[in-house]
């Protein structure tokens, strides 16, 4: 099974600026950048090797992703 890698300063290019501030600027947001990188290499990993194919784990995996990327927007898209 093939996915696209998901890169969230790819995916969101309009809040770049946004996201790099954040990064230097809240150690929070800096965490939750990281883990959503390695939940996204772990992913990508098991999904490469067909390892747990549709297991609750990789479930599990992806949704924790998912809640990391809508905290990350919500910060990222936070007015003042």
């Amino acid at each position: 099974m093939h996915t696209e890698h998901q890169d969230f300063t790819t995916e969101f290019p309009e809040l770049r600026e946004s996201i790099a501030t954040l990064r230097e600027s809240n150690p929070h947001f800096a965490k939750l950048l990281e883990e959503f990188s390695s939940l996204t290499a772990e992913i990508e990993h098991i999904e490469r090797n067909d390892a747990a194919n549709g297991s609750v784990t990789l479930e599990d995996l992806k949704k924790k992703r998912l809640a990391i990327k809508d905290e990350l927007y919500r910060m990222a898209t936070a007015k003042g």
